[in-house]
């Protein structure tokens, strides 16, 4: 499916109703500080930083971003969420082993596990919920970890926390070292050709 740009409307009759796709993304998409909207948020984050926004977000892939020939899975976290919270999120990322499904074929793989060669964990640090804004790229953290890593320190962990990444030297990056951070776990710790 190609990229759409927001300016295509609805019709009814065949006649415009002066409702666009934008108009649905702003009604539908604004709380990106919520779970599922920051989610996609980090995808596209990510997707930005390697240069990979030429085609739109899959929904189905094993993975969420393909890159130089190699799996992409972003995660996200944030301390603050968009309702009320008597305190700060604790912060963990999910690292299930999954059963790949074939879109093409619509059957599922026989063997469960990672199916991604990188995984990226983005987390929202900020801590101050008046001043919290997602677009803010230095409000975000980014954690970077072959996945071939994950899988030596943590081979069965659905979830692993930001102390376990920090407790095993996965130290954080901007914004701007994602790429480099990405081709050096590739190129260090990557699996096989895709």
């Amino acid at each position: 499916m190609d990229k759409r740009t927001g300016k295509e409307t609805f019709v009814i009759q065949g006649a415009s109703t002066g409702r666009t796709l934008y108009d649905f993304w702003s009604w539908a998409y604004s709380d990106i500080v919520n779970n599922t909207e920051r989610g996609k948020l980090a995808e596209f984050i990510v997707a930005s930083a390697l240069d990979a926004t030429d085609k739109i977000s899959p929904t189905w892939d094993s993975f969420d971003l393909e890159f130089i020939g190699k799996g992409i899975e972003v995660k996200s976290a944030a301390y603050l969420q968009s309702w009320h919270q008597e305190k700060e999120s604790y912060i963990s990322f999910g690292t299930p082993l999954t059963t790949a499904w074939d879109a093409t074929t619509g059957k599922y793989a026989k063997e469960q596990k990672r199916q991604a060669d990188v995984y990226v964990f983005c987390l929202l640090a900020h801590k101050d919920k008046q001043t919290l804004n997602p677009l803010d790229l230095e409000q975000w953290e980014f954690y970077i970890v072959a996945t071939s890593i994950l899988n030596t320190l943590a081979p069965t962990l659905k979830k692993v926390s930001l102390s376990f990444l920090k407790k095993n030297g996965i130290a954080p990056c901007s914004y701007n070292e994602i790429r480099s951070q990405v081709e050096w776990a590739i190129a260090s710790h990557g699996e096989g050709e895709r």
